[in-house]
């Protein structure tokens, strides 16, 4: 078997899966409209997926990789740019 990840690797390994995972969830959604499923509506699916993003950087925080008000700063600009450069806020 090949050598045991640290655990900053393992978590880095397994958020870049569930960011994968959440991709695929979008792109059904946008293909497939919401569609359900074995019970569950896309957007459910959706919402699952990025439950399991927030916990891997709830994950990082706990560990000391990241810290949240570094990443509110970050959400925050970005925030600003598409209010300047995306449609989404516009009437």
């Amino acid at each position: 078997m090949g050598e045991i990840m640290d655990r900053r690797d393992e978590i880095l390994t397994i958020l870049a899966e569930e960011c994968a995972e959440v991709i695929q969830e979008v792109m059904k959604v946008k293909r497939f409209g919401d569609q359900e499923y074995n019970g569950e509506s896309a957007m459910q699916r959706l919402v699952k997926e990025l439950g399991d993003i927030e916990c891997m950087i709830n994950l990082m925080q706990e560990f000391d990789m990241i810290n949240f008000e570094e990443l509110e700063t970050q959400a925050v600009s970005k925030r600003l740019k598409l209010e300047k450069w995306s449609n989404i806020f516009e009437s």
